[in-house]
């Protein structure tokens, strides 16, 4: 009599799972796609908060005061005033960018890890912590990005009869100087986001943002606080080198304009350093803030 056969044994496919790196890549654009879908809904609040403070600069400076005489520069007349516009238009983009990475990363950041705790529905997502903070770096970049787009434009129009701002845009400069400020102002966000406590915030911006603005070339250019000095040494031409802003605005002074400016090869890798080390600090001073 013959044995009976084995039961047959079902075979089971084990599929093989994604990988770490594909699961991260993933989860980084769910993060940026997330935070672009809330920009998407409240696109006009974004503008009108993009566009408020440098309207009002160009607006004062540019149409207000030469239309009462006290225009800056008017000494030398309606050219005076030009000259002055020309400077200022790229300032007013640079400051664009900076408040925006500010805004959206360093205030959106502390309170996250404040009274929302956001932060923590973030973490949980399939990718290293370190990408998570990249994302909103990166999401950031993106609304520095239309910042520069919309303010331009309006910089470059709002003038008093007579006075013009000579604009000459150097595509290849713009092209590859405003994704890096933008990267950059958005780590600089970052950074400070994971340092001050969101009870701090004030502070932030009065012993942080206001100096960076005022000694950041957004009314002058560099090149010109070589006529400050004191027995021949041009302290304050010096004292701003370690503001990152003077690099963004000579660039774009550079990038839009014809009137002197920092060097180039000075612009590009010294905002690259700030950069990686915004980035650098940035990252660290976030996994504490999580871990802890």
């Amino acid at each position: 009599m013959a044995a009976p056969s084995a039961p047959s044994v079902p075979r089971i496919t084990v599929r093989p799972t994604r990988s770490a790196a594909a699961a991260s890549r993933s989860a980084l654009a769910a993060l940026i796609r997330r935070d672009l879908t809330v920009l998407r809904k409240n696109f006009g609040e974004f503008v009108g908060r993009t566009l408020m403070q440098p309207f009002l600069l160009v607006f004062v400076f540019l149409y207000v005061f030469p239309t009462i005489g006290q225009g800056i520069g008017s000494g030398g007349g309606t050219a005076g005033e030009s000259a002055f516009a020309t400077v200022l238009v790229p300032g007013v983009v640079s400051i664009a960018i900076m408040f925006q990475g500010i805004q959206s990363v360093a205030i959106q950041m502390s309170q996250e890890f404040g009274f929302t705790r956001e932060i923590e529905d973030r973490v949980q997502a399939p990718c290293p912590l370190w990408l998570v903070a990249v994302a909103r770096v990166l999401s950031g970049a993106t609304q520095g990005l239309i910042s520069a787009v919309i303010v331009l434009p309006i910089a470059a129009v709002v003038h008093a009869p007579g006075v013009h701002a000579h604009l000459t845009v150097h595509w290849w400069i713009v092209v590859t100087l405003i994704p890096l400020a933008c990267v950059t102002m958005t780590s600089l966000g970052l950074l400070l986001g994971t340092t001050f406590e969101p009870r701090n915030i004030g502070v932030m911006f009065g012993f942080v943002v206001l100096p960076l603005v005022f000694l950041g070339g957004t009314y002058y250019q560099w090149t010109k606080l070589s006529l400050v000095h004191i027995g021949g040494f041009h302290w304050l031409q010096i004292l701003v080198l370690v503001n990152p802003l003077i690099y963004l605005t000579e660039g774009m002074r550079a990038g839009f304009t014809g009137a002197s400016h920092m060097h180039l090869y000075v612009v590009y890798p010294v905002l690259i350093g700030f950069c990686a080390l915004f980035l650098g600090l940035g990252l660290r001073n976030f996994r504490r803030r999580v871990l802890s």
